[in-house]
């Protein structure tokens, strides 16, 4: 082959490479002006706000398949909040917990509240997992720094009121109001709002019923708050309570009473059903004495049919004369016109 063909060759394959090598750079440079695209705002934000997210961490979250529009917000939210890495708050963290599951903006919400509120309680990590436990960790620093007030009995409950009887046998009906703090330290584990009003109603009825009178209770309602708040009602509970506060008390029915006439009447069936118990056993001897009666009365009559043969043999034998038989007689109908004039009644 002539070295001209060779070398027409050799330049034919340079432009083709040269072509490739163009196209490709061409296809390299509109993807990644594509990415800068996508990402420029966010980089831009980043890189004004100080919040250390550069283009490349922003397209690795991309193929993490975190949202970088999340990361970003919240790691300039914290920035802006005076929060750096040195609390915990670096973009590793934030990506993990946003993977995890996690709420990231509302966990960096509560803890800038908290910071403002100089609670100290509260990191990033306890924040976190707050978070992760389901609950709403800024309603939890919101309610740590203004204090929530609960009503007992609940308003879902269907009561009214928590009813108690004192000694004296008054009922009392009494609404509280309870003002709690949130407890960051238990909020993870420790019991809701429900035991919170299940642990204060309990304690109000113990304490109306410790008291001698309910009038006692009219007088000082406030000991009922502090019977109830000495007993630390709120051990192992996420919250802290602050205050109980006796919003109502009205008096109920005379349950003492009450109870006491059910338990009359109760005692007067009980005798009643004894009495009846004698009166039967009474009954049921006097128809056994009536049947021991007709019994020897049958005995009677067996033996008086016997008197007529025996006086028979007797007037065949000579032992009974015929004189004796009729003085037997006279004696008989004397006796039965005595018991005829004993049974007569005056006229």
């Amino acid at each position: 082959m002539p070295i001209s063909t060779l070398m027409a060759q050799a330049v034919d394959m340079r432009q083709v490479v040269l072509i490739v090598g163009a196209l490709l750079a061409i296809f390299a440079t509109f993807i990644f002006l594509a990415v800068f695209a996508s990402y420029f705002r966010l980089w831009i934000q980043s890189v004004t706000t100080g919040a250390g997210i550069g283009i490349w961490d922003l397209l690795g979250m991309t193929f993490r398949k975190v949202s970088p529009n999340v990361i970003v917000r919240s790691k300039i939210m914290a920035v802006q909040a005076g929060m750096g890495d040195e609390t915990g708050m670096t973009r590793r963290a934030l990506e993990a917990h946003y993977l995890a599951g996690g709420k990231v903006p509302l966990v960096i919400q509560a803890m800038v509240a908290a910071n403002k509120a100089r609670i100290m309680d509260l990191d990033f990590k306890l924040a976190t997992a707050i978070d992760l436990a389901g609950r709403n960790v800024l309603e939890a620093v919101q309610t740590s720094v203004y204090p929530k007030v609960i009503d007992c009995p609940g308003r879902n409950s269907g009561k009214e009121s928590l009813d108690a009887v004192a000694r004296n046998g008054i009922q009392l009906k009494v609404k509280a109001r309870v003002t709690v703090r949130a407890n960051l330290l238990q909020l993870i584990g420790g019991a809701t709002e429900e035991t919170i009003i299940a642990r204060v109603g309990e304690g109000i009825v113990s304490a109306i019923g410790s008291a001698d009178s309910h009038t006692d209770v009219l007088e000082n309602p406030d000991r009922i708050s502090k019977a109830v708040l000495a007993r630390r009602l709120d051990s192992q509970t996420a919250f802290e309570i602050v205050s109980i506060d006796i919003a109502d008390v009205d008096v109920g029915e005379n349950i003492g009473a009450r109870l006491q006439a059910d338990q009359a009447e109760a005692d007067m069936r009980v005798a009643r059903a004894k009495a009846e118990g004698r009166r039967a056993m009474a009954v049921a001897a006097e128809r056994e004495n009536t049947a021991e009666i007709e019994s020897a009365r049958a005995d009677l009559v067996e033996a008086e049919k016997l008197i007529p043969i025996g006086i028979a043999d007797a007037l065949q034998s000579g032992m009974l004369g015929i004189l004796d038989y009729y003085k037997l007689r006279n004696v008989q109908a004397d006796t039965d016109m005595r018991k005829m004039i004993a049974t007569m009644k005056p006229e």
